[in-house]
């Protein structure tokens, strides 16, 4: 048995997003998989053990990751370089059909929902090559759908359009939390049986335990005490740093009134400040400065994945009471570090937090302050949910990820 598998790993080269970071691990864990999981456990007794499969990534870059002989790399990019939706759907719905049906590809796998859509004959200089390969889509959420005002302009609007239909036409869905799944049934109509729930794991940098020397060196390097309020993971509106905020500015005001027996924590926010894209990107320095918190609030700007362990490790609580996840990878770092987590019951974030963690009311300013004020002064609850956290954590592996995903495509 043979089977040739492309896999669109464009967001390989933008490892410092969310969904770079799913298909650099992803990849990692595939070419770590040995031959023999490859066979399908309905095999008859001495059929042959060692199936033949080729996997080829398709990047706009070259990435730095050791593969193994059967897989293979090819890096393309249409004319129009610059990276923006046009390059985007150029490169997803022309350009990597053309790529497939050239390498005769049985299955393609998007680690992301795209404009890519795979017709019988993609045109008329490549009928030879026969039917069309199998799409399988991982699909993180439908944002666009359910928060328009991130459909501002035509280009964003024809993206979502067709990615829409590229959805609906997929072979199989693959999605990271039951919410979304019940999103695309409800919103896109699709049908509940081609569609997977496999969830996500974090990047293994944040399994691991952050030595005393390089905690130190990171509280030096962003002149930080430990103890502080963290919240990062982007400043989107819809992650809601708004409303966190003002809790906080709620919080420290009533502090003045013996609420807290210590000096009330430090609120550190991290996520690339882009105020030019506002609306839809807080601009968190000029509210920071209406709500005269300068002197409470630290905004670090970017933080490299490298330092987010240490960042999270210290913090006393990290916060994240966002509108609406598709998966919320930040929750999981967090518990991963034994950091207590305060978060959303909204969306998919109880899936990743169970019983690990705290919840509040996103858009009730008040229920988000109090929740935190609990936390705080309860040093044995922050202790049982730094505990649960990691507990709950190792429930989630890349392992089980992948094979979900060859379960799916050794039944195709």
């Amino acid at each position: 048995m043979f089977m040739r598998i492309g896999i669109n790993a464009s967001f390989a080269r933008k490892g410092n997003t969310g969904i770079g970071q799913v298909t650099l691990n992803f990849l990692k864990k595939l070419s770590e998989v040995k031959s023999e999981k490859f066979q399908p456990e309905a095999d008859p007794p001495g059929a042959e053990k060692n199936k033949s499969f080729e996997f080829i990534l398709y990047l706009e870059a070259d990435i730095n990751l050791k593969l193994p002989s059967n897989f293979k790399k090819i890096i393309f990019l249409p004319f129009w370089k610059r990276d923006d939706l046009i390059r985007k759907i150029w490169w997803e719905k022309f350009l990597l059909p053309r790529k497939v049906a050239q390498d005769k590809c049985d299955i393609l796998f998007s680690l992301h929902q795209s404009t890519t859509l795979l017709p019988n004959e993609v045109n008329s200089r490549t009928k030879n090559f026969g039917e069309r390969a199998k799409h399988i889509m991982v699909v993180h959420d439908i944002i666009p759908k359910l928060f328009p005002e991130y459909l501002n302009n035509f280009r964003k609007k024809l993206y979502w359009r067709l990615t829409e239909k590229s959805i609906a036409t997929a072979d199989k869905i693959i999605v990271n939390s039951r919410r979304t799944e019940k999103d695309l049934i409800q919103h896109l109509g699709l049908d509940p049986a081609k569609i997977t729930v496999a969830y996500l794991d974090v990047d293994e940098i944040y399994k691991k335990d952050v030595s005393e020397e390089k905690s130190r060196q990171i509280m030096e390097k962003y002149d930080l005490v430990s103890g502080y309020i963290y919240t990062g993971g982007g400043l989107e509106k819809r992650k809601n740093t708004e409303n966190l905020l003002r809790a906080y500015k709620m919080l420290l005001e009533r502090n003045q009134k013996a609420y807290f027996v210590h000096d009330f924590p430090e609120l550190v926010v991290s996520g690339k400040l882009l105020p030019q894209l506002a609306p839809l990107v807080l601009d968190v320095e000029k509210l920071v400065r209406e709500l005269n918190l300068t002197q409470h609030v630290r905004i670090l700007d970017f933080v490299p994945q490298a330092d987010l362990p240490a960042i999270y490790k210290n913090a006393q609580l990290f916060v994240y009471p966002s509108l609406y996840e598709g998966f919320g990878l930040p929750v999981l770092e967090a518990m991963n570090q034994g950091v207590p987590v305060i978060t959303a019951k909204t969306s998919s974030l109880p899936e990743v937090g169970g019983d690990s963690v705290l919840y509040c009311d996103p858009a009730d300013i008040e229920d988000l302050a109090m929740t935190i004020k609990n936390a705080l002064v309860n040093k044995k609850l922050r202790d049982t949910l730094s505990v649960r956290g990691k507990e709950r954590a190792r429930h989630f592996s890349w392992d089980r990820f992948v094979e979900k995903f060859l379960n799916i495509i050794m039944s195709s």
